[in-house]
This record gives structure tokens, sequence and C-alpha cells, in this order.
């Protein structure tokens, strides 16, 4: 695993420690679907694959994860989301997160789905399109 970076990849201004680093670390958890969000963005810019899988539904959890060596998760921008919060069971988020593989730039934009299971919020997969 890289090392920690001082500022965090998640894009709020807060050292890496004190922000998604307290969740990685298991001193915390993310009270609301956008910080689960945003620390599993850091989770994969850091190469905490212990931390994702620990964060995912059950229901969908990969048996292990292989991080991409050739992406580098450079900034997310969260675009929008519903529910979600400390009194909600049920979340999503819209999100654009920026990478560079192989020196090009690219993005993924994603509309993610979270529930909150035993207490803890845990990413459920992507919002299926209506219609």
């Amino acid at each position: 695993m890289p090392a920690a970076p001082a500022s965090c990849p998640c894009g709020l201004p807060a050292p890496y420690q004190d922000c998604c680093g307290r969740f990685h670390r298991g001193e915390a958890s993310a009270p609301t679907a956008e910080l689960l969000m945003r620390s599993r963005f850091t989770a994969f810019a850091t190469g905490d694959t212990a931390y994702l899988l620990r964060t995912w539904h059950p229901a969908d959890r990969p048996a292990h994860l292989e991080p991409d060596r050739r992406l580098r998760w450079t900034r997310l921008e969260i675009l929008g989301s519903t529910g979600g919060s400390v009194i909600h069971t049920e979340g999503a988020v819209r999100f654009r997160a920026h990478y560079t593989e192989r020196g090009r730039p690219g993005e993924l934009e994603e509309h993610s789905r979270f529930l909150r299971l035993e207490g803890r919020w845990v990413y459920a997969g992507v919002v299926q399109a209506q219609g």
C-alpha cells in the first residue's frame, strides 16, 4: 500500500489522517453515505483493498480485490446525493472520479447506492437506470 497522503484525496479540506484515515483505521464509521463514498474513493487512491471489501455489501462483495496498478485516482467530484444522512437507511451518491492511466487523464462517473447494514453504511452497487 502506498504511503498515506498528507491531504485527503477525497476532496475535503482536511489531512488524510483526520479525514478518511480514521475510517480506514477503523476508529470511526462514516456517518453518511457521501462520507462513505469519499472514504471509498480514498481507499482506491491509497490501495486500501481491505477497507473497500469491509464497506461492500456482502451480497455483491467480491471474494478479493486487486487494485489496478496502472490507474492513479487523482480527484473526486460529488455531483449530487439523495438520502444517506444519519437518519436514513438508504442513500445514493452521484460522483465523478478522475484518474490517470499511463499518463493519460480519464474519469469515471457513477451513481452509487448505499445501504445502512447493522448500523454502518455499505456500498450496494450502481443505481439502476429507469425508463
